[in-house]
C-alpha cells in the first residue's frame, strides 16, 4: 500500500470511526471508569475477539458486557454457566413432533450475536466445550446438522479467579481460542463515590443503541485493511517468540519460568488486536505501540507457566513486561 492509499484510507477511517466515541460515551454512563476494561471490549468488538473478563464479585464484567450489546443493534443472548448445565442448553437440540412424527431442531441461546456466557467456570467440561466449535468456527453442529452461527458472532465469557471450589478451570486449548483475557481491577476511591451515587440515586442510567449492525461489520471489515508494515509484522512475531524461547531475547533466566509460550494463534490476534487499536486512534497504519499495548491481553493466558514460576509467585503479567522490554522495538 502506497502513501496515498494510506492517506485516503486514513480519512475514511477518521470518518467512519466517530460512532465509537459516542458508543465509549454511552457504555460510560453505565460503567464508571474501568477505561482500560471498555477499551478492551471495544477492541475485541472490531477485530472480531471473543473476550475472557476476569475479576472478583462485584466489579461490573456482566454489566459492562450488557451495556456494549446495548450500545450495539445486535441479538444478545446471557446463558449463566451452572454445574448442572449441558450442551443442549447452549447449542440447541432435535425436538420429536408427535402430532406428525417428525423431529425439528430447536436452536439455543449461542445463535445469537452477543452471547455472554456468564460466570463460565462453573460449569464442567462437557458445557464448556459446547463453545468450542463455535468460537473458532463460527458454526454449531446440533444432531446431524451443522448450522452456521450469525455475523457478527462474539463470545463473552465471565470467570471469578479467587473461587475454586465448585469451580471448573478452562483448559488451555479453549483458553486459546479468546483473544483477550481482561482482567478488572477494583475501581479507585472516587471511582467508587461515583458508583455509589449513581447506583443508589433515583434513576439508573440506560444505554441506548449507537451503532448499527451493518456499521459494526463494516468496521470490522475496514479494521482488516489497516495497513501493517512488515517490520511492524516481524516485531509481532518476534514478541510470539521470546515467550518460546527467552533466551533468544538475552532473557534466559525466565527460560525455567515458562512451560510453555503463546500459539502461532496469539500472534493473528495480536495483529488484528493491532489493527483495532489503529482504528480506534483513527489512524490507517499500525505502530509499535498499538502490539506494545494490546500485548498483556492478548498474552497473559497463553503462557503457561512452570511449578518453579508457581514456586516463585511469577506472574505472566510481570513475565511478560520483561519480554515487551527485551524485544527490540522497530
Amino acid at each position: 500500500m502506497n502513501a496515498d492509499a494510506i492517506r485516503a484510507l486514513g480519512e475514511e477511517i477518521q470518518e467512519e470511526s466517530r460512532y465509537l466515541r459516542d458508543m465509549t460515551a454511552e457504555i460510560e454512563r453505565v460503567i464508571v471508569g474501568q477505561r482500560g476494561m471498555v477499551e478492551g471490549l471495544l477492541t475485541g468488538l472490531l477485530a472480531d475477539g471473543h473476550i475472557l473478563l476476569e475479576g472478583v464479585p462485584g466489579l461490573a464484567k456482566t454489566t459492562a458486557v450488557k451495556a456494549l450489546a446495548g450500545a450495539v443493534q445486535t441479538r444478545f443472548q446471557r446463558i449463566q454457566f451452572t454445574p448442572d448445565l449441558l450442551p443442549a442448553d447452549i447449542v440447541g437440540t432435535v425436538i420429536f413432533n408427535q402430532s406428525d412424527g417428525t423431529f425439528r431442531v430447536k436452536k439455543g441461546p449461542l445463535f445469537a450475536n452477543i452471547v455472554l456466557a456468564d460466570e463460565i467456570n462453573r460449569a464442567p467440561a462437557k458445557a464448556q466445550s459446547a463453545l468450542l466449535e463455535a468460537m473458532q468456527e463460527r458454526q454449531a453442529t446440533i444432531g446431524e446438522e451443522t448450522f452456521p452461527l450469525p455475523r457478527p458472532f462474539l463470545a463473552l465469557a465471565t470467570q471469578n479467579p479467587i473461587e475454586s471450589e465448585g469451580a471448573y478451570p478452562l483448559p488451555e486449548a479453549q483458553l486459546d481460542r479468546f483473544m483477550f483475557k481482561l482482567r478488572v481491577p477494583y475501581p479507585s476511591r472516587d471511582e467508587e463515590m461515583r458508583i455509589l451515587e449513581r447506583e443508589t440515586g433515583e434513576e439508573r442510567a440506560e444505554v441506548r443503541p449507537i451503532a448499527s449492525m451493518e456499521r459494526l461489520l463494516q468496521s470490522q471489515a475496514t479494521v482488516r485493511r489497516v495497513y501493517m508494515d512488515e517490520r511492524i509484522q516481524s516485531y509481532i512475531v518476534d514478541l510470539i517468540r521470546a515467550t518460546r524461547e527467552p533466551a533468544a531475547v538475552g532473557l534466559e533466566r525466565l527460560a525455567p519460568l515458562i512451560e510453555y509460550g503463546a500459539s502461532p494463534r496469539a500472534a493473528i490476534y495480536l495483529a488484528l488486536a493491532s489493527k483495532a487499536r489503529a482504528y480506534m486512534d483513527g489512524r490507517a497504519y499500525v505502530i509499535p505501540e498499538d502490539a506494545q499495548a494490546a500485548a498483556p491481553d492478548t498474552l497473559r493466558h497463553r503462557l503457561i507457566l512452570s511449578y518453579e514460576a508457581e514456586a516463585e509467585e511469577a506472574e505472566p503479567d510481570q513475565i511478560l513486561e520483561q519480554i515487551l522490554r527485551a524485544v527490540d522495538v522497530p
